[in-house]
């Protein structure tokens, strides 16, 4: 059942989208609708933005860029109202946190534990951090007086998925806001809505007008319309590796920076000298957390070959007891994933990687929820093979695991770099020194020990090969990617 906030939120259809300070419909008058994934209902119709709109957001970003202030303002003035943005996103969790499950489907504790705060937590930093910084240093060169500058760029473009929506519009637009650029998003389709009540609590905030926009629409048409708008400054996407390609591409013709946050296929390097049954017990969890839509995630599980059959036993068993229900209900631990589409993306992999060789441990498939017929579940699964199985080397974006013996440390190594992607990876061992020597030689942006999926304020989590490039995310550099450099040298002689 919907809160009064919520209802309320959702009371004016379509939802409007944002720009330059004024909600308004699209200029074609379409809309699109966006369903609950735990019921497979309508939630909300929404208006269905396209090229012009994003030109006028653009257009709004800009005009901000250059008269509302925002850029020019000293850094401390901007800080208080990201800080006052942060205090109205924890005031609201609650309500955050049931948009944000009705919307992408997540357990609403997942999202009221994690996604809400840590957003919140990210605006705070990145508020911190550009007081911090030194907007003029000062350049040791003879016969000159020489300095180097840090400005904004001005208008940046964000293009976000479905999976974390509030999380990573938190990531993507606090260290640009912080450095005093002007942005456009492009929430997802299928999760449109914690962006546009984000919106709003901007408004709230007393961040000018035009300095967030919010164009709403289809990735073919709005999403397409901002990657190649020439009008940006600096861009970013988070998706997939097949569209952002085409979105590097469309940004090169314009020669705009873009930063690429792409898919991944995180290993989990389980040596024999581990705690086996508590270990099992976190990648059970961290595999089936957001029902396995989580780029960064441990989905290979490359196990010491003295310890797999006891592994096997009890991760198994743990992800057949998760709770399968509705993100609303205080019980589930495990939600529906996102669309149909997903669903029968996910169901496809199990079937591909049987055909393939694989040996179902654990089979997955359909769930059934009473009460919920509609709604796009499926039950965890656990696949064991060759690491040359389709459900070993591709992105499955679902609550599957796959599963590979190694017998030494160097096998181990080998398989996790076999694979294209490059994002997050961890090593769980007792021997420090071992997990330390193999988390620098696995390829990736972080490796972790003993844990998965952590998100620490000031370290920075990127990818390379197929999972990004051009930066990342949550780090000090970040803030650094959203200042251009200008030199100012005067001649002394």
């Amino acid at each position: 059942m919907q809160s009064v906030e919520v209802k309320r939120f959702l009371s004016e259809q379509p939802l409007s989208i944002y720009i330059g300070g004024e909600r308004m419909a699209a200029a074609s008058g379409r809309a699109f609708d966006t369903l609950d994934p735990g019921t497979g209902e309508r939630v909300a119709s929404v208006a269905a933005g396209e090229a012009g709109d994003v030109d006028r957001a653009v257009q709004a970003a800009r005009k901000a860029f250059e008269k509302s202030g925002w850029a020019t303002m000293p850094a401390n003035d901007r800080a208080v109202l990201l800080h006052r943005l942060a205090d109205l996103v924890e005031k609201r969790m609650d309500l955050l946190s049931e948009i944000e499950s009705l919307d992408v489907g997540k357990p609403r504790a997942q999202a009221l534990g994690f996604d809400i705060p840590h957003a919140a937590k990210t605006f705070r930093y990145y508020a911190d951090l550009s007081v911090q910084t030194r907007r003029h240093e000062p350049i040791a060169v003879a016969g000159n007086e020489a300095r180097s500058v840090r400005l904004p760029y001005g208008v940046c473009g964000f293009i976000f998925p479905w999976n974390f929506p509030f999380l990573l519009v938190g990531w993507g637009v606090a260290p640009a806001l912080a450095a005093g650029n002007t942005v456009v998003i492009k929430p997802a389709e299928d999760t449109p809505l914690s962006t546009l009540y984000f919106a709003q609590l901007a408004e709230e905030a007393g961040i000018p007008p035009g300095v967030i926009n919010v164009v709403t629409g289809l990735g073919e048409t709005a999403g397409a319309a901002l990657a190649t708008h020439p009008g940006l400054k600096r861009m970013s996407f988070t998706g997939s590796p097949e569209v952002g390609r085409l979105v590097g591409e469309a940004c090169g013709r314009n020669l705009i920076p873009v930063k690429l946050e792409l898919g991944g296929k995180g290993a989990a390097v389980l040596f024999d000298d581990i705690a086996v049954e508590a270990t099992a017990e976190a990648l059970a969890g961290a595999v089936t957390l957001n029902a396995g839509q989580v780029c960064c995630t441990a989905t290979r599980w490359l196990v010491h070959e003295k310890i797999a059959d006891r592994f096997l036993e009890k991760a198994a068993s743990v992800m057949a007891g998760m709770k399968i229900g509705y993100g609303g209900l205080p019980d589930t631990q495990l939600g529906p994933v996102v669309s149909e589409k997903q669903r029968q993306r996910v169901l496809g992999y199990l079937k591909k990687g049987q055909a393939d060789g694989a040996k179902a441990v654990l089979t997955g498939g359909v769930a059934e929820v009473s009460g919920y017929d509609k709604g796009f579940y499926v039950k965890p699964a656990l696949l064991s093979g060759s690491p040359d199985n389709v459900c070993a080397r591709e992105e499955i974006f679902g609550p599957v695991a796959y599963v590979m013996t190694f017998r030494n440390e160097s096998e181990a190594v080998e398989l996790v770099n076999r694979s294209p992607y490059g994002l997050a990876n961890s090593v769980w061992s007792g021997d420090l020194d071992r997990a330390n020597r193999v988390a620098e030689q696995l390829v990736a942006g972080n490796s972790w020990i003993n844990a998965h999926n952590l998100f620490a304020h000031g370290v920075p989590y990127g990818g390379c090969n197929l999972s990004g490039c051009g930066g990342g995310v949550l780090g000090p550099d970040t803030l650094e990617d959203y200042f251009r450099k200008q030199s100012v040298v005067r001649p002394l002689l």
